[in-house]
């Protein structure tokens, strides 16, 4: 777990030292893993095996509340169960497949395929056939919904599609150091306040990379975040798969050039910080409110990714002025990531698809570089036919 003033410190020896945190060596990354379909299918496979984040507590508040997904390609149907636990199935009609619940979120207390009447319980247990007489005798045990490994904590839904035979749990996925992380915000009981997806023409990757890079704020964002967040400054703590990068903002920088670096007070008011849960989770801890990212590789194209961006708030805290606040971080967000980052990364992606080679990844960015260095790991262990 991070100690805020020994983070503060060595942010402010950066700047006076003009250097940054920096990885054991330069990383050149082949242009055909962001477009190669083998390369992209070898990865959806790996994911599946992982605890994944699919939804917030608060989208699920009583028992028979749902949402469906599609994740990794495959529709699900998550239910808050009747003893306040959360399940999650495949939503796939056991008769002839069609998709068992359409809406994208209710509250029910069964669901009915609208194809032939196929109803299932909560649980997915399969309840009632319509014209069961004319159907040979069936195991109704064996025709329920197919079941994914599902479980719910710090106030997220997670779940492992293709979990093995010992599936693992969260707090094992993450380890001790990431579950410490989790606990310095109210995650549990925290409120979501904007909710907003967005497909976008390009791989997964570059997203998650941009998410965490301190290389390009003041040239990419010259009238907006760069002006609020400082470049090539930042520090990177890894905890195995995952990891959280500390950037500063300006007004640390400007203090530090004053020679004001003793009056800093308020650690978050003056550094940025990126927690990432390896593979897709992105959450960015502000003064008060968290932007929680998952972005979604498409299933069926390398060049295509969705991108869900939860913002949560702590429900002690949370009063008119912050949801000012809240919407004002919004607006800069939007404009950066939607003028900005993205149509960047739709050009590195017609890029790559145009020219084969590699992408440089410099030792002053070790925070993009440990998303690539831990999924060629956990690659090369997943098809040697090690546990993910």
């Amino acid at each position: 777990m991070s100690n805020h003033q020994q983070v503060l410190g060595t942010l402010i020896r950066y700047f006076k030292e003009n250097t940054t945190h920096l990885a054991d060596s330069e990383l050149r990354v082949p242009t055909s893993h962001f477009t190669d379909d083998e390369h992209a299918a070898r990865e959806l496979a790996l994911m599946r095996t992982v605890p994944v984040v699919v939804a917030h507590h608060s989208e699920l508040p009583d028992p028979g509340s749902f949402v469906t997904r599609d994740v990794l390609g495959t529709p699900l149907l998550i239910v808050r169960q009747r003893d306040g636990s959360v399940g999650a199935s495949i939503n796939i009609c056991k008769h002839r497949g069609g998709r068992v619940e359409v809406c994208e979120a209710g509250k029910k207390r069964a669901f009915t395929c609208s194809y032939h009447g196929w109803t299932y319980d909560r649980d997915g247990s399969l309840r009632h056939i319509p014209y069961a007489q004319f159907f040979e005798p069936l195991d109704r045990l064996e025709h329920g919904l197919t079941q994914v490994h599902t479980e719910e904590r710090h106030g997220l839904v997670w779940v492992t599609l293709d979990p093995g035979e010992k599936p693992q749990t969260v707090a094992e996925y993450l380890g001790a150091d990431m579950e410490e992380r989790f606990r310095e915000f109210n995650y549990e009981k925290s409120l979501l306040v904007l909710d907003k997806q967005f497909t976008v023409p390009v791989n997964w990757k570059l997203v998650v990379d941009g998410a965490v890079d301190s290389l390009h704020p003041k040239f990419l964002h010259p009238h907006g975040v760069g002006k609020l967040i400082s470049t090539n400054t930042c520090v990177v703590e890894s905890s195995g798969l995952h990891m959280q990068s500390f950037t500063p903002r300006m007004r640390l920088e400007k203090a530090v050039e004053a020679g004001e670096e003793d009056q800093v007070e308020g650690f978050y008011k003056h550094v940025g910080s990126s927690m990432f849960v390896f593979p897709n989770v992105n959450a960015a801890i502000t003064p008060h409110h968290i932007e929680f990212w998952t972005t979604w590789p498409s299933s069926h194209s390398p060049s295509e990714c969705t991108i869900h961006i939860r913002f949560l708030a702590d429900p002690d805290t949370y009063d008119e002025k912050m949801a000012e606040r809240i919407a004002k971080s919004w607006e800069i967000l939007e404009e950066a990531a939607t003028k900005e980052d993205w149509p960047m990364e739709e050009t590195i992606q017609a890029n790559a698809l145009a020219v084969s080679g590699v992408y440089i990844y410099g030792r002053n960015e070790a925070g993009p570089q440990h998303l690539h260095r831990q999924l060629a790991r956990k690659l090369a262990e997943f098809e040697a036919g090690q546990p993910a």
